[in-house]
């Protein structure tokens, strides 16, 4: 095989990698750094899953802070309500937790672009939206961003739109913190009304911790499996 013939492979092969990734081009150290460690964020998230039910009853508020998990949030907070802990230890180590690693998300914006935001979404309003990033008035942007925590928002969407729209990092946490303390401080209200009530759902959750985990472990490795026999079971029938 000569090198007229090897050369279209080996281009193939590299315009199908760069589908994967957010650069355009050869990657710099940095677009290396930022991808690993958005990476390594979402590594540290799988391993904690299996984790949250043991930590749920005895360490809620490291688990908020760790993983800005609402779920800890809401138990801590019904800790607080039966004297265990303040309330507003509760809401910082929340909020600390849910935006603490959303500068990458922002930074992500800022070096990629577009790029990103196609790795983060396949909705094509949300990309639309997104690419008129820079020509949106500044404050739509910044409204945006206050109300990313929302349910239903693309939330990792917004964040990278604040990046490319170049706002200022100062400012994209600023704003970032209100939208983190309004969702905190909701979802901690009602564990603090609930109390007692909710701390027996969590302590129940507790006692089965180990079958939790190790359903959720069995959900995580079954899944891929099963969509995977399915796209072959699927393939095989069309091709009947």
């Amino acid at each position: 095989m000569d090198d007229t013939e090897i050369r279209p492979a080996r281009d193939r092969g590299a315009a199908n990698w760069r589908r994967y990734v957010p650069w355009q081009g050869r990657a710099t150290r940095v677009d290396k750094a930022l991808l690993g460690a958005i990476l390594g964020v979402v590594a540290i998230g799988l391993v904690l899953r299996p984790l949250k039910p043991f930590l749920l009853a005895s360490h809620p508020v490291v688990l908020a802070f760790v993983t800005g998990d609402l779920t800890a949030i809401g138990a801590a907070a019904a800790f607080a309500r039966i004297g265990e802990g303040p309330l507003w230890l509760v809401v910082l180590a929340g909020a600390v937790g849910m935006m603490k690693f959303d500068w990458l998300t922002w930074w992500a914006g800022r070096q990629w672009g577009a790029g990103i935001i196609r790795m983060f979404t396949t909705s094509e309003r949300a990309q639309r939206f997104a690419l008129r990033a820079r020509d949106l008035n500044p404050w739509i942007v910044r409204g945006a961003v206050v109300v990313a925590m929302l349910p239903g928002v693309p939330t990792a969407v917004v964040y990278a739109m604040a990046g490319w729209a170049r706002m200022r990092l100062s400012l994209f946490l600023l704003l970032d913190l209100v939208s983190t303390v309004l969702m905190t401080g909701l979802i901690a209200g009602l564990g603090y009304r609930l109390g007692q009530d909710a701390v027996d759902v969590v302590l129940l959750v507790d006692r089965y911790a180990s079958v939790v985990s190790l359903t959720l472990l069995g959900l995580t490795a079954a899944v891929p499996l099963v969509k995977r026999w399915w796209r072959k079971r699927s393939g095989g029938e069309g091709r009947s």
